[in-house]
């Protein structure tokens, strides 16, 4: 069993998971700039449009955070061992 340094444990949140809370501020924040009923985006109004993006963006955000937390995962492996 791997012994977790203290300092390890207690360093707090990495600076790249904070990439997570973008697609919240991104939803909430653009919709009064997009609540409008025209023009049409793809055929949907343009607050729809809005939230579908962001709710595919979410997606690339995870995604990165995931990749970079496999990464940091690794390289603790590595320098521990």
């Amino acid at each position: 069993m791997r012994r977790i340094d203290v300092t390890e444990s207690q360093r707090g949140v990495r600076l790249y998971r904070w990439l997570a809370l973008l697609p919240t501020l991104g939803m909430l924040g653009g919709v009064p700039l997009a609540n409008r009923e025209q023009p049409y985006v793809l055929g949907m109004p343009p607050l729809l449009a809005w939230i579908v993006g962001w709710v595919l963006l979410t997606s690339a955000f995870m995604g990165l955070v995931f990749a970079l937390d496999r990464r940091a995962r690794r390289e603790r492996v590595v320098r521990a061992s």
